[in-house]
């Protein structure tokens, strides 16, 4: 199966029923779906919020046939949500009550949960969320050094990305199965960007933490950073929402450079701040791969996804360049043909570039509670 196979195709989708898929983000609503374990339409649009559109794509996706199912990417399922679940009145108000914990991602799907309640209420709506892969992340990957009272409260790490690092593993394990048995590190690199260490297909480790501000840099998030900074803003008079708002949308690429969160903008300048917020971004990315192999004690692979680890050669290139004392070597040819294998003849680490596609693993996940149900 070629990689854009494994994205339309949804392994274990039979129901000839329709599944549609609404991911939601802060700014953004990608949809798509599903029939026979095919995806028959996809689509995006910008400001998700508005119940209207969440309608339109509803009656949308019913023109095409009955609805067997909703599925909804939900960012953050706390403590208490380990699992896809189908959506009930308590499990709406259940997760409304997290909403505090990420304002950001939470209102949106779960908008789009009330719309689709709303316009179809005889229809399964089952919510998926992006933090149950990382539940199998051992004690010392999840908790802060911080008062146990707030640990036992939810003060600790979740990891994020979680749908997309899943569909990673599920097609390893289905195209490079030697490779899946292994340790492996999943670098989804987008507008948001995280490391996730896999062992066995399991996730051990994420560089996201409580939030997803945290670890690596990102197109406009400053990532890992020292939290005496935000006391030492605060003391300079800044209010907390500002201190949010520049570190979750004028930080990263953009607050390094000046210029843009858009590494193909970055690497087209000639602007030395560019070079620097690049240098910087992947700099970032090799110390934290570090951290992951340390996690998995060696490592086997690495997996570029996403936006830019898909499409960016140049980025793969430099992030590669800073691990060569892993004993990874790249194929400059294969890396700038987009090859799903990138690793030169002789490298020690595998080196992959695999599409990710949050919306058919999903998918996936709507079938299998529906089915069990």
């Amino acid at each position: 199966m070629t990689p854009e196979a494994g994205r339309r195709q949804v392994r274990g989708m039979t129901d000839p029923d329709g599944i549609l898929v609404l991911n939601a983000g802060s700014s953004s609503l990608k949809y798509a779906l599903f029939a026979g374990g095919q995806a028959r339409w996809r689509g995006e649009i910008a400001g998700p919020g508005t119940p209207p559109q969440v309608l339109a794509l509803a009656e949308r996706a019913k023109e095409h046939g009955a609805l067997a199912g909703v599925g909804h990417r939900i960012v953050y399922g706390g403590q208490d949500h380990a699992a896809p679940e189908r959506v009930t009145p308590a499990l709406l108000a259940a997760l409304e009550a997290l909403v505090p914990m990420d304002p950001m991602h939470m209102p949106p799907g779960l908008a789009g949960i009330r719309a689709v309640g709303a316009a179809l209420p005889d229809v399964a709506q089952v919510a998926c969320y992006d933090t149950a892969f990382h539940h199998t992340m051992p004690m010392e990957a999840r908790h802060f050094a911080l008062p146990r009272a707030l640990t036992e409260a939810g003060v600790r790490r979740y990891g994020f990305h979680g749908l997309s690092c899943e569909y990673i593993a599920q097609v390893l394990g289905e195209q490079v199965p030697a490779l899946a048995a292994g340790r492996v590190i999943v670098a989804h690199l987008g507008a948001g960007a995280s490391l996730c260490a896999l062992a066995q297909g399991r996730s051990i480790a994420s560089s996201f933490g409580l939030s997803v501000l945290d670890g690596l840099m990102m197109a406009t998030r400053c990532g890992a950073l020292d939290p005496g900074v935000v006391f030492h803003l605060a003391r300079q008079g800044m209010s907390l929402s500002e201190i949010e708002a520049m570190l979750y949308q004028r930080s990263g690429l953009l607050g390094v450079s000046g210029i843009s969160g858009d590494v193909r903008d970055l690497l087209a300048s000639d602007d030395p701040h560019a070079a620097e917020a690049i240098d910087l971004y992947t700099y970032r990315i090799a110390l934290e791969v570090g951290a992951m192999a340390s996690a998995l004690g060696g490592l086997d692979g690495i997996v570029f996804t996403a936006g830019v680890g898909e499409h960016s050669a140049a980025i793969r290139a430099r992030v590669c360049a800073r691990l060569g004392w892993l004993g990874l070597a790249l194929d400059d040819a294969a890396n700038v043909a987009g090859a799903m294998r990138i690793a030169a003849a002789g490298s020690r680490i595998d080196v992959r570039v695999i599409p990710t596609d949050e919306e058919a693993m999903i998918a996936r996940h709507v079938a299998a509670v529906i089915g069990a149900e």
